[in-house]
């Protein structure tokens, strides 16, 4: 099961990563106003903006969530041993 969170976790900060790489920044607007028509090509006239905020919200949620049930699980170990009734030898010296 931790295997299968920590494979999710990982793909999900890839994700993220890329996300977050390719929204554009606060100053990116005003190229786009003074005359470069490639803003809209790509993502439709509304742009990238609203969708890929949605897809980073969602990332960002799963993101959250396997963290934070990874800090769980890790706290949250059990006990035992695959070395059950085995006990550990006693080196004994006479003199």
């Amino acid at each position: 099961m931790t295997t299968i969170i920590v494979g999710l976790h990982v793909s999900v900060c890839i994700l993220l990563i890329l996300i977050v790489l390719l929204q554009s920044g606060k100053g990116a607007e005003m190229g786009a106003s003074i005359g470069g028509g490639g803003s809209q090509t790509f993502f439709g006239a509304a742009g990238p903006a609203n969708i890929l905020t949605k897809i980073t919200t969602v990332v960002a949620i799963v993101f959250m969530v396997t963290s934070l049930t990874l800090a769980y699980l890790s706290g949250h170990q059990a006990q035992s041993s695959v070395m059950t009734g085995d006990t550990t030898p006693v080196e004994t010296t006479s003199e």
